[in-house]
């Protein structure tokens, strides 16, 4: 599951910093910086991604992604390797049974996705924004144990 994670981070970082029209130019990118997929997998990772293409000023269409606010293209961008060296995950802050995740820019809902995925029994749902989780945690449960428990699931949370 890692492995497509950050695989569906790369292709996030490589569409929002470059101006991709075919699946081959993105099969070519994600290639070069070390994932091996077909062009079947990438069609499923675009769709899941829910990536569309839209026109640029000169008339070409290129890769975006939904909401494609939260990942605005960069004039310089950096190698996808070191972008995803960069958690999406910033902080954590409790009060009573709620919890408050702050992320990067468009990293919410993924990393929202992840926890209600994970099968926490501690906490009973999640509600995401662009760069903020609202985390609602059963009643009596110790920071620490969510934290324990989140740290398998969301990287570089302490």
């Amino acid at each position: 599951m890692k492995i497509k994670n950050n695989r569906l981070e790369a292709l996030r970082l490589i569409i929002s910093s470059q101006q991709l029209g075919s699946q081959e130019e993105l099969l070519t990118a994600l290639q070069n910086e070390g994932f091996k997929l077909t062009q079947a997998t990438l069609s499923r990772d675009l769709k899941q991604l829910k990536v569309a293409k839209a026109a640029t000023m000169n008339g070409n269409y290129v890769y975006v992604l939904p909401n494609e606010t939260m990942y605005k293209r960069v004039q310089t961008p950096s190698s996808v390797r070191e972008m995803m060296q960069i958690p999406g995950f910033m902080n954590i802050t409790f009060s009573g049974n709620m919890a408050v995740i702050k992320t990067r820019p468009g990293y919410a809902s993924s990393i929202a996705w992840n926890i209600d995925n994970s099968n926490i029994s501690e906490i009973l749902g999640t509600i995401a924004g662009a760069d903020t989780i609202f985390i609602v945690i059963k009643e009596g449960t110790p920071k620490d144990m969510i934290i324990s428990a989140l740290s398998e699931v969301v990287p570089n949370l302490k």
